[in-house]
């Protein structure tokens, strides 16, 4: 698949890491991803480590806050408010000055936001979402390393950019159809529509180690695919708590990273190589590979 292959449906964001993000219909894009994309994290004021939903005994309520910014971020991450509400519909700015506290209260733990991955960041996670699905110990947590293949400072877990497309879902949707597969569940920035239906129910798989190009500037480079983890499954909203979802992932697209081992994966995982302004209905195009 070399050429147009459809266009940008919806554009997500996630200002703080862990947290429900916004849609929106048009961002900035460069080295840092779209622009406020997961430029905030909570981190564990007792273990100093950055918090997530991949440990959901502890950070499952992390899906229950909700993030938006009050101020539109520019492309060069400059830092802008973002409002947080909470669990039970309060609200909080990342510019009040007890923020922290009321944070803390909500999830039952200190914590403390910051707007710059500190050096050595790592998060805790299942072993079976570290090293896939052969995991010789699923139930151990492990830490992991915050920005494997991110920019400095930035809290993404490794690339800027996640793309996923609607063939991907309404082939998940098929195999379990009475779950609600809902584009959340996968937190990525582009759901990409294609053009013409085809014969892979997961074609985005094909576009690993090609370019991208995403309306008339912003470029990417596809990585691999990407993993999936406990998190699909959580509640969060409206979203009802469904282990089933993974195990249809699981089901129906492992795919090896090599050197990594196997996973089950939904869309794709990308860096941005060209800035550029990316808005729904933007054309995606997929060039041949290296």
């Amino acid at each position: 698949m070399v050429g147009p292959v459809g266009t940008v449906a919806e554009l997500w964001r996630y200002p703080v890491k862990s947290m429900r993000g916004e849609r929106v219909p048009s961002a900035p894009a460069g080295e840092q991803g779209l622009a406020g994309d997961r430029h905030w994290a909570a981190i564990d004021a007792e273990t100093g480590k950055v918090v997530s939903a991949k440990r959901p005994s502890l950070w499952a309520a992390m899906l229950q806050c909700a993030a938006a910014y009050v101020d539109q971020p520019d492309e060069a991450g400059s830092p802008a408010p973002v409002r947080i509400t909470l669990p039970d519909g309060r609200e909080v700015r990342t510019d009040d000055p007890d923020r922290d506290r009321r944070l803390s209260d909500a999830l039952g733990r200190p914590v403390r936001l910051e707007s710059c991955r500190p050096e050595g960041a790592v998060y805790e996670l299942a072993t079976v979402d570290l090293h896939g699905l052969e995991a010789p110990e699923p139930d151990r947590l492990t830490d992991a390393p915050v920005g494997m293949f991110a920019p400095p400072g930035t809290f993404f877990d490794a690339g800027t950019l996640h793309l996923i497309t609607t063939a991907s879902l309404d082939a998940f949707a098929g195999t379990h159809p009475e779950g609600v597969w809902d584009v959340r569940r996968f937190r990525p920035n582009l759901v990409v529509r294609l053009d013409r239906a085809l014969e892979d129910d997961f074609p985005e798989n094909g576009w690993v180690g090609r370019p991208i190009a995403i309306g008339s500037d912003a470029q990417a480079a596809v990585l691999a695919p990407m993993p999936r983890c406990v998190m699909t499954t959580l509640a969060q909203g409206a979203l009802p708590r469904d282990p089933t979802i993974m195990r249809t992932i699981a089901a129906r697209n492992r795919q090896t990273i090599p050197g990594a081992g196997v996973y089950a994966c939904a869309g794709v995982l990308a860096n941005l190589t060209a800035p550029g302004v990316i808005a729904v209905g933007d054309p995606v195009s997929v060039g041949a590979s290296a």
